[in-house]
């Protein structure tokens, strides 16, 4: 058995890409930066060192999604890893490897202007809030 997922936290390089198939299935691709801290050997401080992460969401989902992403917005990613191949028209053989996005989560804030919009929805599900103006007893609290 294997074991193929990835959480990550960052900020979209680009605007999402959306494209469709001829089968009319819609495809978004999104870079994401993600930071790793690093000491500077010369200098002893720590450092940001920027990963470029290129990422890619199928379905109804991704043409959804990529309404509400720009450049700048800040999203946690869970997924899965893909590796692909393919030749250039020189003859060259490149590979890569991208993030298929299972989950994404907008995290920029509601007017922070650096991404979504301000009515921007999650694209994750929360629980509903119990009612204000609810009673419960101690004997209704399961613990």
């Amino acid at each position: 058995m294997s074991i193929n997922r990835v959480n990550i936290t960052g900020n979209l390089t680009r605007d999402p890409e959306l494209r469709t198939t001829a089968s009319g299935m819609a495809i978004m691709n999104l870079g994401v930066a993600v930071n790793d801290r690093r000491k500077n050997p010369q200098s002893g401080e720590w450092e940001d060192s920027p990963n470029f992460i290129d990422c890619t969401m199928f379905g109804t989902r991704a043409e959804a999604v990529s309404r509400f992403l720009s450049k700048g917005s800040k999203v946690a990613i869970e997924g899965k890893l893909r590796w692909h191949q393919w030749e250039t028209s020189d003859g060259q053989k490149r590979s890569k490897v991208d993030v298929i996005i299972d989950e994404i989560e907008f995290m920029t804030g509601r007017g922070d202007g650096a991404g979504a919009p301000s009515a921007a929805p999650r694209a994750t599900a929360s629980a509903p809030a119990a009612p204000v103006d609810a009673v419960y007893d101690d004997e209704d609290i399961p613990f």
